[in-house]
């Protein structure tokens, strides 16, 4: 790749760079890419509780029909009611495991927590419901009381099904419902289904060696135990005076967490398998003046804008400007000195990789310009591109590690050995602790119905996980072939974004859409074809290449399945061209309203 055009004023050596990434990435790489960690069943079934509500809710069992069953109460179910009830559905329940509306938001109640894409595009229906975020990151407390406020909006609490999980779900073929079954002893039944679990709400724990043997406390972030700690979401952790914590994980969440915990613990041990991008974030209040200035569309307008330019797009303008749409800046400036008219897309992506190289010094010096010890500056020093893992944005993370109770314990990208009745021991050291926090995640890479917690029985007792035993065969993400009336939301062989409420309310337009269209057109089922679904899986395929090879080059994390990219994982990708191109495909089906790809029928 040619280089010697550029004038870069951090004057990185591009080839060194690839050379540092890829040794950094072989040093993770791991034959069981997700099978490294342990589910949250049987003697770790106690993860999943749910501490926010109280025990002994009862309610009568439910035997009724109901015209759209929406599973899962977070954004997607929110957004799926939401344009549901803007297209004149009202027979709608949504069954939720939590005691309220929220999904992630219900669970990620750990100090600090809050949204890492300002709120302003990140959160959805702002014009709809007439709200404004309090500031540009809302913390979770807030966009947990908003995902109610939708609720309630769209009058969402009326039929819903709290605390209640599903167990069974399964077509009735004779009478054209899908019967669904809970842990409240329903028998209920539905014209459609819509599953919107979401990938954010089961939390996963690592397969180290020993995870079952610890004594001490434990916990996990989405599960925050504040009778143990003190405190609540914005701190004041002071029941952990006099203690040894130790927290395993350093994405997202523990960024956001680590300063709390370092603030009130006697010890804090941070154990780190691979470090975290730690951009500003500069949060603010929402200025007034500007939220009055607003015109109609404003927030459609934004969250475009902002999409296109986190999907390696172009706008002529950048409404966000934020760390999130700087790398595009750092394209435009080489783009300027470099492409000498050339913007093909060999010649863009050749560009990317050098924006992406100078974004990711910056981050790295902004290490060096907090950290006081060397040796820990080092540690904390991301090699990878930016988007092979979440970026994180964060102004108290790093300045954490100056603190003389605070270790960071870096493991060369090894992880813990193992762990003992009483201590985490890394790098052949034992940490005794009086606490270890899981800070590792939620279940993404796994099956979908691991994932969901049941498995979907359609056409003749057909499963979904035996239907999807050689990767995942959908239309647009959306239909799958033997299981009419039932709707997938989420990102697999769909348009993944950074802002996930996008890619949702995407779909929940689509959504209404399609039942739209039945009910006018008095059709009863709703199915894909089996050409069009293969002529999607061979879509997902073919546009695979670019995003494959990314990830190929990337540390292991989430995104890319572990580092372990088989072909099944290739499959269950989301749509390869990116999620602008997504959304178009999905409008362009619309609009062409021939129905293409599905078969309706009124019986």
């Amino acid at each position: 790749m040619a280089e010697t055009n550029v004038t870069d004023p951090l004057e990185f050596n591009a080839d060194e760079l690839r050379a540092k990434y890829r040794s950094e990435r072989d040093k993770r790489l791991r034959a069981d890419g997700n099978d490294q960690y342990v589910e949250t069943a049987g003697d770790f079934s106690h993860y999943r509780d749910d501490p926010y509500v109280e025990p002994g809710f009862t309610r009568a069992p439910l035997t009724d029909d109901t015209d759209v069953v929406i599973i899962g109460g977070g954004f997607g179910g929110l957004l799926a009611g939401a344009r549901l009830r803007d297209a004149g559905v009202e027979n709608i329940r949504i069954v939720e495991k939590g005691g309220d509306f929220g999904g992630t938001w219900y669970w990620n109640r750990y100090p600090g927590a809050a949204c890492d894409i300002e709120s302003y595009v990140y959160l959805p229906l702002l014009e709809e419901t007439g709200y404004m975020p309090s500031k540009k990151y809302a913390t979770g407390p807030e966009i947990l009381a908003y995902s109610q406020q939708i609720a309630r909006h769209y009058n969402l609490y009326d039929n819903a099904c709290l605390q209640t999980e599903i167990q069974r779900l399964h077509w009735d073929d004779a009478a054209s419902r899908w019967v669904i079954e809970t842990s409240r002893n329903d028998r209920m039944t539905a014209r459609y289904v819509i599953l919107s679990n979401g990938p954010l709400n089961r939390p996963k724990l690592p397969g180290i060696p020993g995870v079952e043997t610890f004594k001490g406390h434990t916990f996990h972030t989405s599960r925050w135990d504040y009778d143990y700690t003190g405190g609540d979401s914005s701190g004041g952790l002071t029941g952990l005076k006099g203690k040894r914590i130790g927290i395993i994980g350093t994405g997202a969440t523990a960024v956001q967490c680590v300063s709390h915990l370092a603030e009130h613990a006697e010890e804090l041990f941070v154990f780190q398998r691979t470090p975290s991008s730690i951009d500003v974030r500069n949060d603010r209040p929402t200025d007034e003046d500007w939220a009055k200035s607003l015109k109609p569309g404003w927030h459609k307008e934004r969250l475009e804008n902002f999409n296109t330019l986190v999907s390696g797009g172009y706008a002529d303008k950048d409404l966000v400007n934020d760390g999130w749409t700087e790398i595009i800046r750092n394209l435009l400036f080489f783009a300027k000195q470099d492409s000498n008219g050339d913007l093909t897309p060999a010649k863009i992506a050749e560009l990317a990789e050098l924006a992406d190289f100078k974004k990711m010094e910056q981050i790295r010096g902004r290490v060096d310009d907090v950290i006081a010890d060397a040796a820990t500056a080092e540690a904390l020093k991301p090699w990878y591109r930016q988007f092979c893992k979440r970026p994180c944005f964060h102004d108290d993370y790093l300045a954490a590690f100056n603190r003389e109770n605070v270790t960071l314990v870096d493991t060369a990208g090894q992880g813990v050995e193992r762990i003992t009745e009483n201590a985490v021991i890394a790098n052949g050291q034992a940490y005794e602790l009086d606490c270890l926090v899981y800070g590792t995640g939620f279940e993404v890479g796994t099956d979908y119905t691991r994932r969901a917690g049941y498995d979907l029985e359609g056409r003749e007792g057909v499963t979904l996980s035996s239907s999807w035993s050689q990767g995942m065969r959908t239309l647009h993400g959306m239909h799958v072939r033997g299981f009419p009336n039932a709707f997938i939301m989420g990102p697999a062989q769909a348009g993944f974004t950074a802002n996930y409420p996008h890619l949702l309310d995407e779909q929940a337009r689509h959504l209404a859409y399609l039942l739209t269209q039945a009910k006018d057109r008095q059709m009863a089922r709703i199915e894909v074809t089996e050409e069009a679904e293969q002529g999607w899986v061979d879509t997902i395929l073919s546009k695979a290449t670019l995003r494959q090879k990314f990830f190929e080059e990337c540390t292991p994390g989430y995104y890319n399945n572990e580092g372990k990219a088989n072909e099944r994982a290739i499959q269950n990708s989301p749509y390869g061209g990116g999620s602008d191109e997504y959304f178009r495909i999905l409008a362009d089906w619309r609009n062409e309203g021939g129905l293409a790809g599905l078969q309706l029928s009124n019986s």
